[in-house]
């Protein structure tokens, strides 16, 4: 069987959550490969809405084993408020339907202040952190200090977050951050003990074992482009978001993917700092934050926007190897009376057809540009409802591409969607 997976090809924010709900009743098993609580995965079914930060996509369906990969960093303390709140709102038992790997890393709360404190130190410089303690984590992680889930099962757990919480006050003291480093200790502890009550497991052989009876849907966290080797760094996460992280981030061979689901919206957007070449600062883009509600799920910051630009998504396409493409919020662009997309850029004055090594290049887009729909489409079901003008927009995507766009949604619930 097959590992399939899903990603968001842009800077985060595409809409992951309602394709992995959607596409989750086809798959018993949705796996999270990388990421932790800076992710903010929007569901709305059945007159409920929910915003996933660390839980996988598929946590609603009934039948469907869920697992939080190696390769994510879990605060216990906003996972434990997040399951919480979905067993409150709907009575499901998150407990059995969810599977933890021991060798995901924690994100202790000094974690969280010093990311605090490294953004303040960066001044105009800061990246644009969710402040979510992601960084220092993935930091210890790979200088071999971090704690891993599988070490709360350890008699002498607490001595070993007080040696790495020691650390960090060291680091922060240093750095001159005013703060109260235990303030979050007992809710820390009592959030470790909640965890226990999850299976805990060594993902990679457990996986693997499912993989010979299960076809199982692999959940990317941010978006392509923040990613840490192939995105516009250093104003990037700091996990692997291509394709290549389901495999390190769960412990799969790559032989054992299957298809490459990516996602990208109708437009762009951005949150935090970096490159934005389709940025609009009119009127335009003002009206694309309005109609497509376009603000942080996790941060509530209101989010950078502007036209489609395909050189970089012909990039993140290429990086993974995306084999299935998926439009989202294509409704948000129908009262448009003129849509552009970007096709090539001048870079320092020189024209290019590739996203640029050098981040603080003057890129500027060159745009190609399409008459508008003019048609609500929230209303169509089929692929013979949409109208000839965006039947013609996503030819020439699909052209452009080179990969064949097989979903397309038109709204936020899971019915907006028409698979072609």
């Amino acid at each position: 069987m097959k590992l399939d997976v899903v990603l968001g090809l842009q800077w985060g924010d595409e809409g992951k959550g309602k394709i992995v709900d959607v596409l989750a009743g086809n798959y018993p098993v949705v796996a999270r490969f990388q990421g932790g609580p800076n992710a903010g995965h929007s569901l709305h079914f059945d007159g409920k809405s929910f915003v996933l930060r660390s839980v996988p996509s598929g946590i609603f369906r009934d039948d469907a084993k869920n697992i939080v990969g190696n390769g994510v960093v879990l605060d216990p303390i906003t996972f434990k408020g997040e399951c919480d709140n979905i067993a409150e709102k709907t009575g499901i038992p998150v407990t059995e339907r969810i599977v933890i790997a021991k060798k995901a890393h924690l994100i202790l709360p000094t974690h969280r202040l010093l990311d605090a404190a490294n953004e303040a130190a960066m001044g105009k410089s800061k990246i644009g952190s969710t402040l979510k303690g992601i960084g220092p984590t993935y930091t210890d992680k790979i200088s071999r200090h971090g704690l891993r889930v599988g070490d709360i099962l350890a008699p002498d757990f607490a001595d070993r977050y007080a040696k790495l919480q020691n650390r960090h006050i060291t680091l922060l003291k240093q750095m001159g951050y005013e703060c109260d480093p235990h303030a979050e200790d007992a809710a820390f502890m009592e959030a470790v003990d909640f965890l226990k009550k999850f299976e805990l497991v060594d993902c990679e052989y457990y996986i693997n074992e499912l993989l010979k009876t299960k076809e199982i849907l692999a959940e990317g966290a941010q978006g392509s482009m923040l990613d840490i080797d192939y995105g516009s760094y250093p104003f990037v996460t700091s996990s692997t978001t291509s394709c290549s992280g389901a495999c390190v981030g769960l412990g799969v061979s790559p032989q054992k993917i299957g298809h490459v689901y990516g996602i990208f919206k109708a437009y762009c957007t951005r949150v935090g700092s970096g490159p934005f070449p389709t940025e609009l600062f009119d009127e335009t883009g003002e009206k694309i934050r309005a109609i497509g509600h376009e603000f942080g799920a996790v941060t509530g910051r209101p989010r950078r926007c502007g036209w489609l630009d395909l050189v970089a998504l012909k990039y993140a396409v290429m990086i993974s190897g995306v084999t299935d493409l998926i439009m989202m919020k294509s409704d948000c662009l129908d009262t448009f009376g003129t849509i552009k997309v970007c096709t090539s850029y001048i870079v320092d004055g020189k024209p290019s057809n590739q996203w640029p090594f050098d981040t603080y290049a003057d890129i500027q887009p060159v745009y190609t540009e399409f008459k508008g729909w003019n048609t609500d489409l929230t209303h169509c079901r089929a692929e013979e409802d949409l109208p000839q003008e965006f039947r013609e927009y996503i030819a020439f995507m699909e052209n452009f591409l080179e990969v064949p766009i097989k979903i397309i949604s038109v709204g936020p619930d899971r019915e907006a969607t028409i698979m072609r």
